[in-house]
């Protein structure tokens, strides 16, 4: 097998929303860059997201909208480079915007788009790319050595500066791995604890049957666990529940915990169930819910909170018994038994440490020209374009500075 040896400034590890942005970054800055790929192509993840269409940004973009053990490390990069930074990038590529509801930024037409833009951006700024290119090893003695496989030959790569974009576990398929955390604790960098996050839940009591049945419904809810609560829909599944609201809680729920569905977000059932009761005495129960909840799901309900009564019109029923009715819809409790795991997990929880990492530079505090960004880091967006938001500007940071 041939060896040989090649001299950049800067060699990142990873193609995707992060490695690209910093990329074409330090490229600019007349920096010599190579970004290296271990699929076949480059951001797959940016092609698959937002159904295809890519929700690449948010207009409202806020500190609150990350999870990290750190909550101040994320607001230098995201001052540094704004949502309205990588709009008007868009812009100037003549890409059309969607704005979808909570201020989602979505292209009009295909994600390829935004990677067809990223792309442009690097080649105009001369980023070498490679895709099929095996990380094999790291190391650094004034500098970083790269063993890299492309097809059968191995190459070691020199550079001053080692960019980690590798991003996380999530959806191992499209290239999520933990080669971030290896590289992290290789040169002494700390991690944090990291579960599945964005992601469905699934139950193994009878709520599994449920959902079953259900599957395929969707409804407008708010969910609520540990103090966070979501107002979105909520879509049944053959394995659980998921949708927006459960997406969005996922990041604040940890095994054991209940989770709270409110199935009449602007309704206070109790009362309703009340004042139904004087005006429309004569109907089924089942009857009058069926007006604002679908017919499938109200009669799950039946057989889980009234199946006694099920006949009995609502006249007959106690006021006790529709008040305990009305808070069940309001507060639905129920136990997941797991998440369905990084295998559709949209984002990884927790990563690099944080407290190891500059928050201007993105480099690590203990090693000169390391750099970790986007999602290897303990930082998570919620669902809405946050960590894309992320990725961009935590790649601009980094690529300021390499």
């Amino acid at each position: 097998m041939q060896s040989d040896s090649k001299k950049y400034d800067v060699i990142i590890l990873g193609a995707g929303a992060s490695g690209l942005l910093c990329a074409m970054t330090a490229a600019q800055r007349g920096r010599r860059v190579l970004v290296i790929e271990k699929a076949n192509k480059v951001g797959k993840k940016i092609l698959m997201s937002g159904g295809g269409k890519c929700n690449f940004t948010n207009h409202n973009v806020e500190a609150d909208n990350f999870i990290s053990n750190n909550s101040h490390f994320c607001k230098a990069a995201l001052k540094r480079y704004s949502q309205w930074d990588f709009i008007a990038m868009v812009a100037r590529h003549g890409i059309e915007i969607e704005e979808r509801k909570h201020s989602q930024q979505f292209c009009k037409n295909s994600a390829k788009e935004i990677l067809t833009m990223l792309l442009d951006e690097c080649q105009q700024a001369g980023v070498e790319i490679r895709t099929d290119c095996e990380f094999m090893s790291v190391k650094y003695d004034s500098g970083y050595h790269l063993k890299i496989k492309q097809n059968t030959k191995k190459e070691t790569l020199n550079s001053q500066s080692f960019v980690v974009a590798t991003g996380a576990l999530s959806i191992p398929s499209l290239g999520g791995s933990g080669i971030a955390y290896e590289i992290a604790q290789q040169f002494g960098l700390a991690l944090t604890k990291r579960r599945a996050g964005l992601v469905p839940f699934m139950f193994s009591d009878a709520m599994k049957g449920i959902c079953e049945r259900l599957s395929g419904l969707a409804l407008e809810v708010n969910l609520s666990c540990n103090g966070q609560t979501f107002t979105e829909n909520l879509l049944f599944t053959h394995r659980g529940i998921s949708g927006p609201s459960v997406l969005q809680v996922s990041n604040y729920w940890s095994p054991g915990d209940e989770v709270s569905i409110n199935l009449m977000p602007y309704i206070e059932a109790e009362d309703w169930l009340i004042e139904a009761k004087t005006k429309q005495g004569k109907q089924l129960l089942k009857t009058l819910l069926s007006k604002k909840l679908a017919k499938a799901l109200v009669s799950e309900l039946q057989t889980l909170w009234w199946s006694k009564s099920a006949a009995s019109p609502l006249a007959e029923f106690s006021d006790k018994q529709l008040r305990a009715i009305g808070e069940q819809i309001n507060n639905w409790q129920l136990k997941p038994s797991a998440t369905e795991g990084y295998r559709t997990a949209e984002v990884t929880l927790g990563g690099v440490d944080t407290d190891g990492i500059s928050s201007k530079t993105m480099e690590a505090k203990q090693q000169a020209g390391l750099y970790f960004i986007g999602e290897a880091l303990d930082v998570t967006g919620h669902l809405g374009g946050y960590n894309f938001q992320w990725a961009w500007s935590s790649g601009y940071s980094a690529g300021l500075f390499v």
